[in-house]
């Protein structure tokens, strides 16, 4: 991935023509974005995503020493870094639920109004009744919000969306797959179960979504196994900014070493998304094993822009698996949702239930739908930050849960 300068792309991509050899360059607009997939499957040809200032570029073992001289040399090249593959950030295989919901535990009502207190999860813990919502609705207390999300565009970034769900016809605005020779259509169910999370029904029956007046921008930007490179992925943005999302959700990412700084050409365009008005969200990862072990904040959420997604059971402590702030300079979690046991949409019209950061990130999304038909004014940073200062606090860390536990406006 070769970061520009975006104010004069075309230097940078020439310096890279006449030193490495690069010669096929096809130059994509946000819009065009759609069509990047099966560029960015060919060996001859670099991509330019124009609305990022980003290229992905095709290099051959012998050109790889002449590309990295040339991008420390040359002034509009601000970095160069290797394509990585992404993965979706669930920790455990769907467990369906074809028929209904059924709830795990209930609870007399005055322990449910109290759920969100400190000392609740200090102890025992909160118990919840699932009856008519999930317990991530109750404990974000988006069940108390008078907001909906109303025609605020939220952008999944993931394996894509069973468009024919009963739950979410309507609720789709557009659809777009960056993965070569694979529809829309969600083989795999994570993209299908964020999206519920994020955005299902609110107006009767089961409640499972936050804002379920939001319009659903679905990219496939993972295949129906789960995983993609990074350019898929930078091609999903470039078309989620073009077509006016203001919210970016993506429940993916990769492992990164401790103290291994975060990548630059996502923190960039974490920051060009913001002056678009997107905010980008993003899992924390599931690589921990708590109490034990705890890793470092994967990528792309370990960037200083880029809002980093913790998951926390239902008792409100933070789970097994979801990864700490230890790597300084971004690697921060910056705020935690429910990540445990999360009930949702899955592929053929069904339901299931998941564990991950994957699910603890649309939790985020939703609540981020709400405050933006709130504040239609406010920037997208002025959002970021006000998610944060409406966490309620919990007794763990903030390496390990951020500002605190997600909250509704």
């Amino acid at each position: 991935m070769i970061l520009l300068d975006q104010d004069e792309p075309e230097r940078g991509m020439e310096a890279l023509r006449s030193s490495v050899g690069i010669s096929a360059v096809e130059r994509v607009g946000g819009a065009e974005a759609v069509g990047a997939a099966e560029l960015l499957q060919r060996p001859d040809v670099s991509v330019v995503f124009d609305d990022l200032g980003v290229a992905v570029v095709s290099a051959q073992p012998d050109q790889r020493h002449a590309l990295v001289t040339t991008a420390e040399a040359e002034a509009h090249i601000i970095a160069a870094e290797p394509e990585r593959v992404a993965y979706a950030s669930v920790i455990t295989e769907a467990r369906q639920t074809l028929t209904g919901f059924y709830p795990t535990y209930r609870s007399d009502e005055t322990e449910v109004a109290h759920h969100i207190r400190a000392q609740g999860a200090a102890g025992r813990g909160p118990a919840w009744d699932e009856y008519q919502m999930t317990w991530g609705v109750q404990a974000t207390r988006a069940n108390w919000s008078l907001l909906t999300g109303r025609d605020v565009k939220i952008a999944v970034l993931d394996t894509g969306v069973d468009t024919d769900h009963p739950d979410l016809v309507g609720r789709i605005a557009e659809t777009a797959s960056f993965v070569p020779g694979q529809s829309v259509e969600d083989g795999h169910g994570h993209g299908t179960h964020c999206i519920g999370t994020a955005a299902g029904p609110t107006e009767e029956g089961f409640r499972y979504g936050v804002a379920g007046g939001a319009r659903v921008l679905a990219g496939k930007v993972l295949s129906n196994r789960g995983t993609g490179p990074d350019g898929q992925i930078l091609a999903g943005i470039a078309w989620a900014v073009s077509r006016g999302a203001q919210v970016i959700s993506l429940s993916l990412g990769s492992p990164v070493e401790q103290g291994e700084l975060f990548p630059q050409t996502y923190e960039t365009v974490a920051r060009r998304a913001l002056r678009r008005g997107a905010v980008i969200v993003a899992a924390a990862g599931n690589e921990s094993r708590r109490p034990g072990f705890v890793a470092p904040v994967g990528r792309p959420a370990n960037c200083p822009s880029i809002l980093s997604v913790a998951a926390l059971g239902k008792d409100l402590a933070t789970a097994p698996f979801s990864c700490g702030g230890i790597n300084g300079a971004g690697g921060e979690v910056n705020i935690a949702a429910p990540g445990v046991e999360v009930f949702s949409a899955a592929p053929d019209g069904t339901y299931a239930t998941m564990d991950g950061t994957s699910m603890a990130t649309p939790h985020a999304a939703g609540v981020l739908a709400l405050l933006t038909e709130a504040h239609p004014d406010a920037s997208a940073a002025e959002l970021g930050a006000q998610l944060q200062s409406m966490a309620h606090p919990l007794p763990q860390p903030a390496r390990d849960i951020g500002a605190g536990l997600l909250q509704a406006p």
